[in-house]
């Protein structure tokens, strides 16, 4: 028989945040060790303090990792990881965000853009060919 789940899965940063505290580790510390763990040299501390905040959940790649270094079972940090997303953002949006993660106002056409261009003000190729020649749409 399984023990009986609880009804609110865990949110998978203050879970990390627990991990990485029992064991002493700063951000910092945990970042070299996963860093070490898994050869890639280019996790910093911030981006654990994103996941522990939760301004991003790591991926599979990453999850692995940290079941591995901080010694939590996988399927704890999976399930986590897995609510904290089901939960979506639980904070207010910050500046130049959205109530719905991943749409934009209607009307823009680039990253804060209304005027048709792209961020940086270029526009695509075919964009540019299209308007030098009226008539001639994409």
């Amino acid at each position: 028989m399984t023990a009986p789940r609880s009804p609110r899965p865990a949110q998978l940063g203050p879970l990390l945040a627990r991990c990485r505290l029992a064991r002493g580790w700063s951000q910092q510390r945990a970042a070299a060790e996963l860093c070490a763990a898994a050869g890639v040299p280019t996790l910093s501390r911030h981006e654990v303090s994103r996941w522990e905040r939760q301004r991003r959940v790591p991926g599979g790649f990453w999850l692995g990792w940290l079941a591995v270094v901080l010694d939590v079972p996988l399927v704890t940090l999976t399930e986590a990881a897995a609510g904290t997303r089901r939960a979506g953002a639980t904070r207010a949006p910050g500046p130049g965000r959205t109530a719905a993660a991943g749409t934009r106002p209607a009307g823009r056409t680039g990253p804060g853009r209304t005027d048709g261009t792209r961020a940086g003000g270029t526009l695509g190729r075919a964009e540019a060919e299209a308007r030098r020649r009226p008539g001639k749409g994409l």
